[in-house]
């Protein structure tokens, strides 16, 4: 795969969540193939992680979706393999640091500026343009799926 359909990748994260999936279905689903994952299969597979993991306003999402990458990339698939589960924690550490680096926090709700006592619901908003300019989701994404991206080129 060259540079410009990896390249191609970020902007077809960040165009998947403004199409209404949620930032963790939107990295995942932008490289699901190199993993042999359908679309369908990725959307599923990360569905649970938009806003914060569950909405919950925990661990971003897009953050999640970076982490599963990660995790189809270099996880343990045997139950004693310790090293290789140190090596995928390794990663996911390193990845964390820099999606730190990059966006100030890793919690959702300390990213979207809110408050502690914030009441949590299942619903989601509607995505309209007033959402886009309030919130900095599409830059997490964004993040998310560069830092994946710089990983894959210099693996």
């Amino acid at each position: 795969m060259n540079d410009k359909e990896l390249n191609d990748r970020v902007t077809s994260a960040v165009m998947l969540f403004k199409e209404g999936y949620n930032c963790s279905q939107a990295v995942v689903g932008a490289f699901a193939d190199l993993y042999g994952f359908t679309p369908e299969q990725a959307f599923k597979m990360a569905a649970s992680f938009g806003g914060g993991i569950g909405r919950m306003r925990e661990t971003c999402g897009a953050a999640c979706g970076l982490f599963m990458l990660a995790g189809l990339e270099t996880g343990a698939t045997d139950g004693g393999d310790r090293d290789g589960k140190a090596r995928n924690y390794e990663l996911v550490q390193t990845l964390a640091k820099e999606f730190i680096k990059q966006n100030g926090a890793i919690n959702c709700g300390e990213l979207l500026g809110l408050k502690p006592k914030t009441v949590v619901t299942n619903i989601p908003e509607m995505r309209d343009e007033e959402y886009y300019s309030k919130r900095p989701c599409v830059k997490m994404v964004e993040s998310a799926a560069s830092i994946w991206l710089n990983y894959l080129k210099n693996k």
